[in-house]
């Protein structure tokens, strides 16, 4: 009796003793892929324990998750930050996150209302979206009583027309704008954006000195397309950087090597003489040279634009269709379809490449509406990001990887902050950071898109998290998550 009792209290032993299946610690675990975080400047192969879209854990040792994703001989990265897309869409969405975007930002047109921003996501995003507070909406309601929330609703583009893009405001009207640009920070706008240049003759100085104004006193970014002038004159750079300084305001020049031209190392080294005199600006570049915009731009309607760009109408790609256009086609369109686009060829691989290595340059898509698939955009929507990695990292060794991934997120990150704390935890890839990631192949991943076949996505963009949630696996879209958030501005 004796015997069985002890058989039976060593068996209860046995059974306590065997290894339960524990619970996993993490939602999703990233296995073993070089991690990369800008910031910290952490480069080796680590696993990433993520749970409720956060980054927990970056370890060197095994981690346990309901899920997990093999990354072996892949880079895991910040996913990247576009600061300058015009495509708020759903095949917008689709085009950046195969090509590693996680937060997609209007800066430089903006919205107004900032509610409106996002229209085609009220179903749910993939990614993260936010938007400046659009001082050309704010121009057309109060100077043609119009409302044109942001350049495009539905499916309609906006036309540069009316009195709002060619006439002084009196100062009664600046002061009405001064009103809704604070309203409109005060729904949480991440700054202020102007489309300046495409207003060139209406924004008179005290105007112009209104919105710097706004910004300072405030402290968020005001994002300036400054005014064009003939091949890579810096008078219109001149005009912003001496208003910030004497606002104080935080300043972005939106795609400075499209304004500068070859200009371009002279108008950097203007910045850095204003920032270390204690001004606050920043700038941004593109990876595709062509510039893209509506063919009713004022730069096309009222100015010598061959001179200017240095072209002529061969050098200029209808969007929609990818044809080259001739003096005919282009009254023919410019008549027909003032909202169409276009495709500007002018600038130079060499400007490019000096932008680039400025040390704080952001990279940016600048990407124009993508609507539908048979209505074609530029292939920045597609392209941008793999881009760099591809030409710019691994052919031409013009930049670092880690280099590089800091100016795809980062330093956009870093900026942002002025603008909303959410960006305090974006850009990073560390403990604590939200859990918006890009995972590729550095020795495969390229760009396929191309002008007149712009929705070709990249090679080697393998997975792309968003909030904690896989939305891109094996270079393929999911559907049917929707983790992407809005994000909006702090009231300062």
């Amino acid at each position: 009796m004796l015997k069985i009792r002890t058989r039976k209290w060593l068996l209860l032993v046995l059974v306590f003793a065997l290894p339960v299946n524990a619970a996993p610690d993490y939602d999703l675990v990233i296995h073993g892929g070089r991690v990369i975080d800008p910031e910290t400047n952490l480069d080796a192969i680590r696993n990433v324990g993520i749970t409720r879209g956060e980054i927990i854990s970056v370890s060197e040792k095994p981690l346990s998750g309901q899920r997990t994703i093999d990354a072996s001989g892949l880079v895991v990265a910040p996913g990247f930050i576009d600061v300058h897309s015009h495509t708020p869409s759903l095949l917008g969405q689709h085009m950046n996150l195969l090509d590693g975007v996680t937060t997609q930002l209007d800066l430089e047109a903006g919205s107004f209302p900032i509610s409106f921003y996002g229209e085609h996501f009220q179903g749910g995003a993939q990614l993260n979206y936010g938007s400046s507070v659009g001082h050309f909406a704010i121009r057309m309601k109060v100077v043609d009583d119009r409302d044109q929330p942001y350049a495009f609703v539905g499916h309609e583009t906006a036309k540069m027309g009316g009195d709002a893009w060619v006439l002084p405001a009196s100062p009664e009207q600046i002061e009405a704008m001064r009103i809704l640009v604070n309203q409109g920070l005060d729904d949480g706008g991440l700054g202020i954006g102007v489309l300046l240049d495409y207003m060139t003759a209406a924004v008179s100085e005290p105007e112009l000195r209104m919105l710097f104004e706004v910004a300072g006193k405030r402290q968020v970014p005001i994002y300036v397309h400054v005014r064009r002038g003939y091949t890579g004159d810096p008078a219109g750079l001149e005009e912003v950087i001496t208003l910030a300084k004497a606002t104080h305001a935080p300043l972005f020049v939106c795609h400075i090597t499209h304004n500068a031209m070859g200009n371009i190392g002279n108008w950097l080294a203007m910045i850095d003489q204003a920032n270390a005199e204690g001004a606050n600006i920043t700038t941004e570049t593109l990876s595709y040279a062509a510039g893209g915009t509506s063919i009713s731009a004022d730069v096309f309607r009222r100015r010598d634009w061959q001179k200017i760009f240095d072209i002529t109408y061969e050098d200029v790609q209808w969007v929609a269709t990818g044809e080259w256009l001739t003096k005919e086609t282009w009254d023919k369109y410019a008549k027909e379809q003032p909202t169409g686009m276009v495709n500007h060829h002018y600038v130079k691989e060499p400007w490019m490449k000096t932008a680039m290595k400025w040390p704080k340059m952001m990279i940016s898509t600048d990407a124009l509406p993508a609507l539908d698939r048979d209505v074609l955009a530029n292939p920045n929507v597609a392209g941008t990001f793999s881009r760099v990695l591809s030409h710019y990292v691994r052919e031409t060794g013009l930049l670092g990887l880690n280099e590089a991934l800091a100016k795809m997120s980062l330093y956009q990150a870093q900026w942002m902050e002025q603008a909303s704390p959410a960006f305090k935890k974006k850009g990073r890839l560390q403990e604590g950071a939200d859990a918006d990631i890009v995972i590729f192949d550095p020795d495969t991943v390229a760009a396929n898109a191309v002008y007149g076949d712009p929705y070709q996505k990249p090679t080697g963009i393998q997975h792309v998290i968003v909030g904690g949630r896989q939305v891109v696996e094996d270079s393929e879209r999911i559907e049917g998550r929707y983790p992407g958030r809005k994000i909006l501005g702090s009231v300062n």
